[in-house]
């Protein structure tokens, strides 16, 4: 991510680093929400959390894919598996603020593995 996304991620969200990867994804509003009733299995949405943060994880996961950063790949391998294309994107969202959360809870920089 840049300066920009990370200042707004840090001024946005100060419990990055504090909360766990579940919390912190349902804060952003990147977490799954179902909407099942008795036996019938609705589809999953995402609602709520912060806006602001949203759409700065969602314009660095554009970037991302654009110019085939390393969560570009997770991309890639969701949309060959057949989800769509905003399905991907959030869950590639998903995976970076978890990303970042693990990094500012560990005080480690990014390692690619």
């Amino acid at each position: 991510i840049g300066p920009r996304i990370a200042r707004t991620l840090i001024a946005e969200l100060p419990e990055l680093g504090r909360l766990g990867r579940r919390e912190i994804a349902s804060l952003t509003g990147v977490a799954p929400f179902n909407r099942d009733s008795g036996t019938l299995r609705g589809r999953r949405t995402i609602a709520g959390g912060r806006p602001v943060v949203r759409a700065a994880l969602y314009m660095s996961i554009l970037v991302s894919i654009r110019h085939k950063l390393p969560l570009a790949l997770t991309y890639h391998r969701l949309r060959a598996a057949g989800k769509p294309a905003k399905v991907a994107i959030v869950a590639c969202m998903r995976k970076l603020v978890t990303i970042l959360n693990a990094i500012l809870r560990d005080r480690k920089p990014w390692a690619n593995a």
